[in-house]
């Protein structure tokens, strides 16, 4: 019961670490185009990938800035309930849980830099997104929202 309860604790505890970048804004790794539809209006951004579990562990951690119409996407092999947390991430984030069909699940605003306060799906998530924080409320995103990207390995 012991080794159960301690790998559901490890489960919850590294996609937590997932909001993490060691170096500047100039470590950024190579993007992909991703688009957010909400309602008329479409939102293109090129993001990076966080596919490994070396790179959602190192996420945007230590970053000063974030490129403008730039940000992080963190793929999950299978969807998931997602927790994140702010552990050295210096900058507010918006945080866009995303379902496997493209359907916003959550998005958690302007995130509170350095927090270790869990940010968590309402659901099982396909994707994490994170932007600027006050990306989602300038750009009028919200659950009804969808997004998407092409992601050739």
């Amino acid at each position: 019961m012991r080794a159960v309860l301690a790998a559901l604790a490890l489960s919850f505890v590294l996609p937590m670490a997932a909001c993490s970048s060691h170096g500047n804004g100039a470590e950024q790794a190579a993007t992909i185009p991703l688009t957010i539809a909400a309602g008329e209006k479409v939102h293109k951004f090129n993001v990076e990938v966080a596919r490994t579990a070396e790179e959602q562990q190192q996420g945007l951690m230590f970053r000063t800035s974030l490129p403008a119409g730039g940000g992080m996407l963190f793929p999950f092999e299978k969807p998931r309930i997602a927790s994140f947390w702010m552990k050295n991430t210096l900058i507010p984030l918006d945080m866009i849980f995303v379902r496997a069909d493209g359907s916003i699940d959550r998005i958690a605003e302007n995130t509170i830099p350095e927090s270790l306060e869990p940010v968590a799906s309402g659901g099982e998530v396909a994707a994490v997104l994170e932007l600027a924080g006050g990306t989602a409320a300038e750009l009028g995103l919200d659950e009804n929202a969808r997004v998407t990207w092409d992601d050739k390995k």
